[in-house]
């Protein structure tokens, strides 16, 4: 049953909680009220088909939605809708290839049982600009759930927003922190908002290696191996990468 919800005149963001576990929408309701007082949520739906009629009767700016719900999950909701016009973030529980896939689109989820400061950080990321580029994350998430090997482009969160990056253009990743520099063909470079280690998770099944704790390197653009103690790879834009102990086997096992 689909509650509608008046929304308060100086709220932000309009929002619609999806969720089929009465327990979920009360609490994240609950939680927006206390913590994000600029949401306004102007409905709450217990199944995909109540959400895409609330959808189109509210056009909201948010979408809290649930991925794991009967008959519709919430992947399927929005493949029926023609055009994305508002920011989507998924709840869900822990399934691993589904968060995989929200992360490679470099769209946002939040883990149940939801932690306030976690809503806290997702609400602050919403745009309120109107130009939405949700659609293009949502391509490349529906890709990646239906699991096309050939998937070619990833989405990298940046300070601006996201790029979508066609993984042939990668020459190689190298950590700053919690942070990555993403180095590009043409003399490009990407700061990304993520970890070395996460970028690593999500290009698992590509082929990019770990050969030292700071860099990660595109196989298919190293041009040569230089013996050491370690070693280390020539890159195709002519950049040096070392090569840890650890990693040397593996990757001449590749190569050799």
């Amino acid at each position: 049953m689909t509650n509608n919800i008046s929304p308060s005149d100086t709220a932000m963001i309009k929002a619609i909680i999806i969720d089929d576990e009465d327990h979920c929408r009360a609490t994240l309701y609950m939680q927006l009220t206390r913590y994000c007082p600029e949401v306004s949520v102007v409905a709450e739906c217990s199944s995909g088909d109540e959400g895409l009629k609330a959808i189109i009767a509210h056009s909201p700016d948010l979408v809290f939605l649930d991925v794991e719900m009967p008959h519709m999950n919430g992947f399927e909701m929005l493949e029926k809708l023609s055009a994305i016009l508002f920011e989507v973030v998924f709840t869900t529980g822990y399934d691993a290839y589904a968060i995989k896939a929200i992360r490679f689109s470099a769209l946002d989820y939040l883990l149940k049982p939801i932690d306030k400061d976690d809503l806290r950080k997702s609400v602050a990321k919403i745009s309120r600009e109107k130009e939405n580029l949700m659609g293009q994350q949502l391509n490349i998430l529906f890709q990646k759930l239906k699991n096309q090997i050939f998937l070619q482009k990833i989405a990298f969160p940046t300070f601006q927003g996201f790029e979508v990056v066609p993984l042939d253009t990668i020459i190689r990743c190298e950590a700053d922190n919690n942070y990555t520099f993403v180095f590009l063909k043409n003399n490009k470079k990407l700061l990304v908002s993520r970890t070395l280690k996460e970028i690593d998770e999500l290009l698992e099944g590509h082929p990019f290696l770990r050969i030292h704790q700071s860099h990660l390197v595109n196989l298919n653009e190293i041009v040569r191996y230089i013996r050491g103690e370690g070693g280390y790879v020539v890159m195709s834009d002519d950049s040096t990468v070392n090569v840890s102990r650890s990693r040397k086997d593996e990757l001449l096992k590749i190569f050799c």
